[in-house]
């Protein structure tokens, strides 16, 4: 392992991601792996749009999944001067003075562009990330993949357990920022009917019910990659918020609902805003009921 992270630390980043192609191509054009529901995905998004586009931005976002898997062997090497050269921070003043509220900070995020690069920065950065995520049930597997995918210090919570909501609210005490990647698919009990390119999904309401708790500060947070190679970090601090926590006594089901639907709507914003770099290859569109 620490021989992959010192050769990766003298390749230059273009290289790191150029050896993600030749497995994109295996993917998503030579054995089809999910090509079907990346493609479906797309239509369901963007029925205008011809197939041969989906085509193109279906492979572009199969090829960013595998150039970014290469660059998993790089976090250990990130310092000050890597995020010089290579990644702009746009909106940081904002998350700054979320951060400074002493409230804890809770992030809304999606899988676009590179989430946990972007996650190993914002460490580095001395701000503390805990993000919720899935754990591996191999112990050795998991030991493995979590010490270097937060390799700068990042921190993980498992969903759903009965620990979680005691470690997402112990995380915001001590003035962290926790991160919910609202983005795949959820159905009940954890989540609730809402619409997502103007078709119904089930979304988890952790991130809302958690705000509803906490009245900790909400900030969108996501990153994309330029033409250049560059990585671009865009934080917004979400405003309004407070006007759904009227009526919660009476309604609080329909708020959690409705703050759900909010937080769905900007990651459509984002995904629409650079639809090569999000991962179609999820089965998003399953929910089952009314």
């Amino acid at each position: 392992m620490k021989w992959l992270t010192r050769l990766f630390s003298k390749l230059p980043h273009s290289i790191i991601r150029y050896l993600g192609r030749p497995f994109g191509f295996l993917w998503f054009d030579l054995f089809r792996f999910r090509r079907s529901i990346v493609l479906n995905n797309l239509k369901r998004a963007f029925p205008d749009w011809s197939h041969s586009q989906r085509v193109r931005v279906g492979r572009r976002s199969v090829y960013h999944m595998t150039e970014n898997f290469f660059e998993f062997f790089m976090f250990p090497n990130i310092n000050s001067e890597w995020i010089k050269n290579h990644v702009q921070f746009e909106g940081e003043e904002e998350l700054k003075a979320a951060y400074q509220l002493d409230k804890g900070v809770l992030l809304l995020s999606l899988h676009l562009g590179n989430g946990d690069l972007m996650a190993n920065v914002i460490a580095s950065l001395k701000y503390p990330v805990f993000i919720i995520t899935k754990f591996f049930k191999s112990k050795w597997l998991n030991d493995f993949w979590f010490s270097v995918r937060g390799a700068q210090g990042v921190k993980y919570i498992e969903p759903h357990g009965e620990k979680a909501p005691f470690a997402i609210l112990k995380a915001l005490k001590t003035k962290a920022v926790v991160a919910f990647v609202l983005d795949q698919h959820m159905g009940r009990p954890f989540g609730v009917r809402n619409t997502f390119f103007g078709h119904p999904v089930g979304t988890a309401y952790g991130l809302a019910l958690f705000y509803l708790k906490t009245k900790a500060p909400v900030v969108l947070i996501y990153n994309f990659i330029d033409q250049q190679g560059k990585y671009h970090i865009v934080s917004r601090r979400i405003e309004g918020l407070e006007v759904f926590l009227q009526n919660t006594e009476s309604d609080r089901e329909q708020t959690l609902v409705r703050l759900t639907q909010l937080f769905t709507d900007r990651i459509e914003e984002v995904v629409r805003q650079y639809p090569e770099q999000w991962m179609w290859v999820h089965r998003r569109w399953k929910w089952k009921g009314p």
